[in-house]
């Protein structure tokens, strides 16, 4: 009798051991499906975070661009304004900037 507790004993052993097999395959499967969901999952917030940055980047190229344009169109208006002044002076002192010339002309 106490052999056949023995050999019950060592075939319960065998289906744990068996069961603990199956177990750890099972966990190891688990661990790749996880591993592949992470990745996956990495994958697709890396994404969404580049596009993030990227239309971050877009609005701030933008506003730089709406700036610099404003402060172009600034700088043209001052230079045709300075422009319309140095024309204005030229033309109120041709006459006498003519006469200056040839009155030094004649002398020579």
């Amino acid at each position: 009798m106490a052999e056949s507790k023995v050999t019950e004993i060592i075939k319960s052993l065998n289906v744990l051991e068996d069961d603990l097999d199956s177990l750890n395959g099972k966990v190891g499967d688990m661990k790749k499906q996880l591993a592949i969901k992470a990745q996956a999952k990495i994958d697709s917030l890396f994404e969404k975070t580049r596009e993030m940055a990227t239309q971050e980047a877009e609005v701030m190229i933008n506003a730089s661009k709406e700036k610099a344009t404003a402060e172009s169109a600034k700088i043209v208006q001052e230079g045709e304004t300075k422009l319309s002044e140095i024309q204005s002076n030229i033309d109120a002192n041709f006459d006498e900037a003519v006469k200056s010339v040839v009155s030094t002309v004649l002398k020579a």
